[in-house]
């Protein structure tokens, strides 16, 4: 049985949301066991289990809509665009299920309050500071007031250490970005990326923002972490209409 996070936030009934955790799969030592990449090195065959499995058990309505994930800010429109070269999705459509992956990288989910339209953000910190988040929101079509987002679980602050150069670039882009950043030794930082993500949310008009607890980095039993393990598999982050 694959072990899952449900978004703890109050989203319509009409909107269905889950993350994985890396328990439940059939991949072997270091991808154990869910892993849902297939560009990680991991065996075909095992990936392609685990998704059956994912499909299966969560009651997906379709195939995932997998992006090909770059690091970069384009976000598509998964009924409008072919090309899937994105680190966000938008759907408006039943049944299209948006889907990022993550170890380590933030998951983000973007509903409505009236559950027409979602959306599915990949932000590391490249993605964040360059605004992987606010093309998301520019891509959708409901006012921020009428927005709500979850942010699944990552690296937290204790865990991500940073030069200079990572804050001196988010000080370039989101106001008070400073704020998020704790010194540790001498041109090093520790780096909230969770807060961070937050702040861009605020600054555009989100108001009503839940942030999953958990680290990825620390909790190596139900988590995969690149940062950690460099050679692991990915978390699938999952939001649909029903």
């Amino acid at each position: 049985m694959i072990e899952i996070i449900q978004p703890q936030w109050p989203v319509p009934a009409s909107v269905s949301a889950f993350c994985t955790t890396r328990v439940g799969g059939v991949s072997a030592v270091p991808f154990d066991s869910l892993n849902l990449a297939l560009h990680v090195g991991d065996d075909a065959a095992r990936v392609t289990a685990n998704r059956e499995r994912l499909r299966e058990q969560l009651g997906l309505p379709a195939e995932p809509c997998w992006i090909n994930q770059t690091h970069g800010i384009r976000t598509v429109t998964l009924e409008q665009d072919s090309d899937r070269d994105a680190d966000a999705a938008v759907t408006r459509r039943a049944g299209t299920v948006a889907v990022v992956m993550t170890a380590d990288c933030l998951p983000i989910l973007i509903c409505n309050r009236s559950g027409t339209e979602v959306a599915a953000v990949h932000a590391g910190w490249r993605g964040l500071q360059a605004g992987v988040i606010q093309s998301a929101l520019d891509a959708m079509t409901s006012p921020a007031e009428e927005l709500m987002a979850w942010i699944g679980p990552g690296i937290t602050q204790p865990c991500f250490e940073v030069g200079d150069e990572v804050r001196a670039a988010f000080g370039d882009t989101i106001r008070g970005a400073q704020d998020y950043f704790s010194a540790h030794g001498p041109g090093h930082w520790l780096c909230d990326l969770g807060g961070l993500a937050e702040r861009v949310l605020d600054q555009r008009g989100v108001s009503q923002v839940f942030r999953d607890p958990h680290c990825s980095y620390r909790d190596a039993e139900r988590f995969y972490s690149y940062r950690r393990d460099a050679t692991t598999g990915r978390m699938a982050t999952l939001i649909w209409i029903n």
